[in-house]
């Protein structure tokens, strides 16, 4: 029997990996960390009402636990609020991760941390584990210094690295693009949307596949986690319209140069999936394969 702590339980990814975990409660026992009260509508787990921005918290907590896993989906993720308030992004992106790290070198636990394409300046695309971060942000240079924590370490660790993760799940306190775009052109709304920005969006239900995969082989290394196939944002959302009946006339390209955003973002990120596909066993689709799997869910 595995005992998994999940950090972020509330978020996207949290609620998402809670599904997939209690499925097999036979394996896994399964605690969830997230700040106030429990949003996943489920009650089957441990639920700890904690800020994992303290650390004597945060550590006693584990210590208690003493969990063979530690998943780290916890994160501050708003690329413009972290340009804004570095304070904040450090202490949630760096140095929590730093206090996991202690702590699981101490109690012998093995961390699954998620990191992100924003680490790359998007000159190339279909980046492999390997090829040299250069972040454009703040937000990416924050997740690059938690994986050189991790990397710096004596611990066993998996980094899992994505791109713009959708999804759907009991509570949500953040939209994604793809909720936000069905939203939209559901109430028939004009939308413009950048056409040369290039990523791979993930579904949640592949990224918490990914994580407990990784889990169950003892994964150790940097993984690239996303759809198998680069395309445009503006390409995104008309595949979006496409996949849900809605009408694409309502999407107007525009280009980044236009947006006046606070951080600057990659141009083109997308990875190489070939280390996940070999070394995981995992095979993602392309975003039109997944988005017709997330229709399903939702109907």
């Amino acid at each position: 029997m595995n005992k998994v702590v999940i950090t972020g339980s509330n978020g996207l990814l949290g609620q998402s990996l809670l599904k997939l975990l209690l499925q097999d409660k036979e394996n896994y026992k399964v605690f969830g960390f997230s700040r106030g009260e429990n949003r996943s509508g489920r009650e089957d787990f441990t639920y700890v009402s904690i800020d994992i921005t303290k650390e004597e918290n945060l550590k006693n907590s584990i210590k208690e636990i003493k969990p063979d896993f530690i998943i780290n989906t916890a994160a501050m993720t708003q690329v413009d609020a972290c340009e804004n308030d570095k304070e904040a992004c450090d202490l949630l992106n760096i140095t929590v991760v730093k206090w996991l790290a202690e702590v699981s070198s101490e109690i012998n636990t093995h961390i699954i941390h998620l990191s992100t394409d924003f680490i790359f300046d998007g000159k190339k695309g279909y980046y492999k584990e390997t090829d040299a971060p250069n972040p454009l942000s703040y937000y990416g240079l924050s997740k690059l210094k938690s994986e050189e924590i991790l990397l710096d370490s004596n611990i066993n660790y998996a980094i899992l690295r994505t791109i713009l993760v959708y999804g759907k799940v009991f509570d949500m306190s953040r939209s994604n693009i793809v909720l936000w775009v069905i939203s939209m052109l559901e109430q028939g709304k004009e939308i413009t949307i950048v056409n040369d920005q290039y990523r791979m969006p993930t579904f949640v239900d592949d990224l918490a596949m990914a994580c407990k995969i990784s889990m169950d082989k003892k994964a150790k290394g940097i993984y690239h986690i996303s759809s198998n196939k680069l395309l445009s944002v503006f390409e995104i959302t008309q595949q979006v319209a496409e996949v849900f009946n809605l009408d694409k006339s309502l999407i107007k390209p525009i280009s980044s140069s236009t947006l006046n955003q606070i951080a600057k973002r990659p141009a083109k990120t997308g990875f190489d999936l070939t280390k996940t596909n070999k070394e995981l066993e995992f095979y993602p689709n392309s975003f039109e394969e997944d988005l017709r799997r997330f229709k399903e869910k939702l109907m």
